[in-house]
Parts: C-alpha cells; structure tokens; sequence
C-alpha cells in the first residue's frame, strides 16, 4: 500500500530523516520506534504531506504523492491522528466528528458517526460535551475516530499512548488491535516499543533520522541490541555478560 524511498527531510541545515525506505503492506500494522528525536513523527508527517520531502519519493497504492498536498492525500486514503491527539477542543465531541468526515459525502457523516459511537460507546455519551473537557483517554479516543470518519485506507498513529495511565494504554492498543483484525491499515509511531510491535507484523527501529534495524515484530523482539537499546533491557544475553 505504501513505499517510502529514500526518504530525506530537513529543517533548514538539519536533516531530520536520512535517505529512509520502508513499506507498509495492506491490512498490516507496522510500527516505526525508536528514542526521542530519531525522526518518527517527522516521517509521518512527510507521509501525509505535512512537511515537504527534500528528496526522494512517496508511493501510496502505486501512485507517486511526493508533492501532493496535504489534504489531496486525506481525499486519496491517508489519514493522520498526531501526537498529543489535538481535538478542538472548544467544539463538542459530535462536532469533532463531523469534521473528520468533511471529506466524505454529506450522507455518510451521520452513518459514519453512528458507527464511532458503536465502536466507542463513551463517545456516545459524551457527544454533547465540549471535547476539551475529556479526560486524556477520551480524547485519545475521539482522535481515533475523527480520523477513522474520514474512511482512512491508510491511517498513521502518532504516539497513542502518549501521557496515558496503564491501563487506558492497554485499552488503545487493544483498539488497533481490533481495527487491524477488521482490516484496517496503520502506521503506528511509538516509543512504547514493546506494545508497538506486539500489535505489529513488521517493525523499523529509527536512531538519529536514519533506519537501523528492521525486520518481523516478533523477531525484533528477540533481538538482544534492540532489547538494550530501546525496550529498557538489558538482555538475557547482557545479563549473562555482566
């Protein structure tokens, strides 16, 4: 579905991503990891047009969208939750709905609400309340599906978890899990890596805007310098050594 080719981005001097190539395959959850500052976010927001690729190119289902605007791309398939989840928040939570389907035809926002507020029984609750006055987890939420009204082919997921309780944590990668198993595409940035590759199928750990490491989630996962580099080890193996 998508193909990243050599990806660079800057901010002015600086390159933020270095020449990365990755791909995400239809129906599959693929996460990008890796320390603060190594360049996830940026690669999302390059994905969805948000800052402009220096070089290289963005392939989304075969079609070339390396200087396609941003919100051709929402049109095209690919939508963005970002990180801190940013609802408006003096608007209601129905509003905030409405306006993640305004790409949509008018017909299918209220078909499309409907079904958030069936995947999201709280939502339902709250709809009339200002979307400001949510807790963090609700709000995460409501970002979810604002970005799913727009009928998302390829839905990116910047920091889910950010700044949430354990157990609400536990309750969002749940709800990727249950997207992905409806068939959902995602793009998942996260520094939680551990929850981030046990809902993945394929995983790229980036360091300092370049990709050092990728590969199946679950053997990612075995990996002893992944482990002590970005899971919060040691190893088994390190410990050995020790």
């Amino acid at each position: 579905m998508l193909e990243v080719d050599g990806l660079t981005v800057c901010y002015g001097p600086i390159e933020a991503l270095r020449e990365i190539s990755f791909g995400v395959t239809q129906g599959t959850v693929v996460s990008l990891v890796g320390p603060n500052g190594a360049g996830k976010t940026t690669a999302l927001n390059a994905i969805s047009g948000l800052l402009p690729a220096t070089q290289g190119r963005i392939i989304f289902q075969g079609r070339d969208i390396t200087r396609m605007s941003s919100h051709q791309r929402v049109a095209a398939g690919i939508v963005q939750v970002p990180e801190g989840r940013l609802v408006l928040a003096g608007m209601s939570v129905h509003e905030n709905l409405e306006l993640g389907g305004y790409c949509r035809p008018r017909k299918e926002i209220a078909t499309g609400i409907a079904q958030m507020e069936s995947r999201f029984p709280i939502l339902a609750e709250r709809r009339h309340m200002l979307a400001g006055t949510l807790s963090g987890g609700e709000q995460q939420m409501l970002a979810i599906a604002r970005g799913l009204m727009a009928r998302p082919k390829l839905l990116l997921l910047d920091e889910p978890s950010l700044g949430l309780a354990p157990l609400m944590v536990q309750l969002i990668f749940e709800i990727i899990s249950e997207l992905q198993s409806g068939g959902q595409t995602i793009l998942l940035v996260e520094q939680n890596a551990r929850q981030a590759m046990a809902v993945s199928s394929h995983a790229y750990v980036m360091e300092s805007g370049r990709i050092v490491l990728h590969g199946e989630a679950r053997q990612l996962m075995a990996d002893p310098v992944l482990i002590d580099s970005y899971l919060g080890g040691p190893s088994e193996r390190s410990k050995d050594k020790q």
